[in-house]
């Protein structure tokens, strides 16, 4: 069977979701192929669900730009479509002089990348506002905050339902070719092989994205696309220290990760995590061992906390450009014109803070689908 669009948008993740949302209110027949049965079944659903304020990334970067701007969009499209989400505010908490100084440090950059309502907290200020938690200095970020990633997802996707987009679950991309002016698809399914032609094809496949690449001529190594896949696990906290803290805690980042923090659930729930170890394997089992781990790690700043309190959650992949103990490496959102490739648009390595620059992020690519229809 032959399908025929104007847009294909290769993954159903949060990413793929709010740039199907923003397109099909600009032109008709898109397309969005899923390899899973349902949306959000990879990254997007398996992650801390908080909606990030630009304090971490380098000044100029797409990851600072987009989180910037996408915080703002996303806050507004949750009031204004009553998507569950809670502003509550994260403090990282330094415990010792040397964590104190990298407070002074990410309060400078996040000024840098346009985020002004940083404060330092003395041991003090941090005990009067989170008297349960234990720090010798913390970074307070007011605009941080939580979502419901399954209810935006499931509003954006029904936005994109509403807007004429079509969608095809269980379908996986197996081939693209150049066909004409645009790009032939072709879609493996459980009633076989068939093909959509699409003027342009937009790669949103989260941990699939390198391959996607590679399907379109792209020399993933030469271009820098090979995607890391890094491991986070999840630990969920006991009921009984519900509503001990109210805000997210999270220690000085680390170089791979933003290290193991405690976030809060919409639901109120609390967990701990992710740690990052880097995989050849997507494998979604807990490791062993991790109530140990974060348990130590927690109770410099959750004295409260006793192991018995720390259970096995769950663990999620982040797709990473940067491999172990390598540099930072920024988002990749690039119309592919300069490789003989026009009309497909790769957007590879969209981990953290993607969920956050969602809304941003479907702005980009919209301008860019624009240019090449117009």
């Amino acid at each position: 069977m032959a399908f025929n669009a104007n847009v294909a948008i290769i993954g159903a993740g949060v990413v793929g979701l709010a740039i199907a949302a923003e397109i099909s209110a600009r032109f008709k027949d898109v397309w969005v192929i899923e390899r899973n049965a349902t949306f959000g079944a990879e990254t997007s659903s398996r992650n801390s669900e908080v909606v990030h304020a630009g304090i971490y990334y380098p000044q100029g970067s797409l990851k600072a730009r987009l989180c910037v701007e996408g915080r703002t969009l996303l806050y507004e499209l949750c009031a204004k479509h009553g998507i569950p989400h809670r502003r509550i505010g994260k403090i990282i908490v330094a415990s010792d002089d040397r964590e104190t100084a990298h407070l002074e440090a990410l309060k400078q950059r996040a000024e840098n990348n346009g985020v002004g309502d940083l404060s330092i907290l003395s041991e003090a200020e941090v005990k009067r506002l989170e008297p349960n938690v234990h720090a010798r200095a913390g970074l307070l970020s007011p605009s941080t905050g939580i979502i419901s990633v399954h209810k935006l997802m499931e509003f954006l996707y029904q936005k994109a339902r509403a807007n004429g987009a079509d969608f095809l679950f269980g379908a996986e991309v197996i081939g693209i070719e150049r066909s004409g002016s645009g790009y032939a698809l072709q879609i493996r399914d459980s009633e076989g092989i068939s093909e959509l032609a699409a003027q342009i094809a937009i790669n949103a496949a989260g941990l699939g994205s390198d391959r996607i690449a590679g399907l379109a001529g792209i020399a993933i190594d030469e271009a820098g696309y090979r995607l890391h896949y890094c491991k986070g696990n999840y630990a969920s906290i006991s009921p009984r220290w519900h509503g001990k803290v109210s805000r997210l805690i999270y220690p000085p980042p680390e170089k791979t990760a933003l290290g193991v923090h405690l976030t809060l659930g919409i639901d109120g729930r609390m967990r701990l995590g992710p740690n990052a170890r880097y995989t050849e394997v997507v494998d979604y089992r807990v490791d062993k061992g991790i109530e140990r781990e974060f348990f130590t790690t927690a109770r410099q700043f959750l004295p409260f906390l006793e192991l018995k309190d720390v259970q096995p959650d769950f663990a999620g992949i982040r797709p990473k450009l940067q491999g172990p103990d390598e540099a930072f490496r920024d988002f990749v959102i690039a119309h592919e014109v300069d490789r003989g490739l026009e009309g497909l648009i790769n957007l590879i390595g969209i981990e953290s803070p993607g969920l956050t620059a969602s809304p941003a992020i479907a702005r980009m690519v919209s301008e860019m689908a624009k240019e090449i229809l117009s």
